[in-house]
């Protein structure tokens, strides 16, 4: 099942629309959801401002249809279903997500500031949901025929890649495997050159252990391997200028014990230019499971 938030927001309905296709692709369902936040969705007729909670549903049941014939206009064949939730957007979403496959969000919702690039909600969710966040922010115009994946070595890392694996191969896209590093070389001197090519073979080694398996359980995703010394977020989010979709962890290497989301992934979640998608933890479906 895949799980779509909304809130009535353009955003919003272009999360559903992608999340329908996405749903087609998997042959999964998709639960359209819309949380109220400080509002009891059941109140006694006499009870205070009763008719302001009446509005309120109102409005949350007439968005959710609008969202549902959205999904069913984009394609009709996705089994469709919506849900009503009271309480913290961000919190209430991240419960939810745990019967979810995938938790998809738009980029901003209608209580964003104008000229922000990420709402709180998206922000809230990514990297902390028990299963892939997807963030909708810029949908190619036509299709790109590639996924591409940050690659770096950690835990997270390696659920991303397991995921572009498998996008890839449901979507018959090639696969960009990118990994990009910026850590400087200490010293000079006649040996400076020989300690950086050093440097990028040992980089290229990662990339390659990386992999290692996973073109075996898809054998047919065409991978690119991409290795390349610049800043992480640049790279990728150069990368994603030509993909249909981009995947990367939710803390990489660098990260700081405790933190949820790093900021590789926070600063392409507001600068990506194409679907994001979040991915923690270490994937039970790697190359050595059985």
């Amino acid at each position: 099942m895949i799980l779509v938030g909304v809130d009535g927001s353009p955003a919003a309905l272009e999360a559903v629309s992608w999340a329908v296709r996405e749903a087609r692709l998997r042959g999964a369902g998709l639960r359209v959801v819309h949380v109220m936040p400080g509002w009891p969705l059941e109140m006694s007729e006499d009870a205070p401002y009763a008719d302001v909670g009446r509005w309120m549903r109102d409005g949350a049941a007439s968005m959710l249809t609008d969202a549902v014939e959205r999904a069913r206009e984009e394609d009709g064949r996705v089994s469709v279903e919506s849900q009503l939730l009271p309480g913290d957007p961000r919190r209430v979403l991240i419960e939810a997500a745990k019967e979810a496959d995938l938790l998809v969000v738009g980029s901003h919702g209608l209580g964003g500031f104008s000229g922000m690039l990420l709402g709180s909600v998206a922000l809230g969710v990514a990297g902390h949901a028990s299963c892939p966040v997807a963030v909708v922010r810029t949908v190619p115009a036509q299709v790109r025929g590639e996924v591409a994946v940050g690659v770096d070595g950690s835990p997270a890392g390696m659920a991303a890649v397991g995921f572009a694996f498998a996008e890839a191969s449901l979507r018959g896209a090639a696969l960009r495997a990118v990994h990009a590093w910026d850590r400087p070389l200490v010293g000079g001197g006649p040996f400076a050159r020989t300690a950086a090519e050093e440097r990028a073979e040992g980089e290229r080694r990662l990339l390659a252990e990386t992999l290692a398996g996973w073109a075996g359980r898809h054998p047919d995703v065409k991978v690119i391997e991409q290795v390349e010394q610049g800043h992480p977020v640049e790279v990728l989010k150069s990368a994603s200028e030509h993909a249909d979709l981009l995947v990367v962890g939710s803390r990489g290497r660098g990260g700081l014990a405790g933190l949820l989301l790093g900021s590789v992934s926070h600063a392409l979640l507001h600068h990506a230019a194409c679907p994001l998608v979040v991915a923690s933890g270490t994937p039970a479906w790697g190359p050595s499971a059985s």
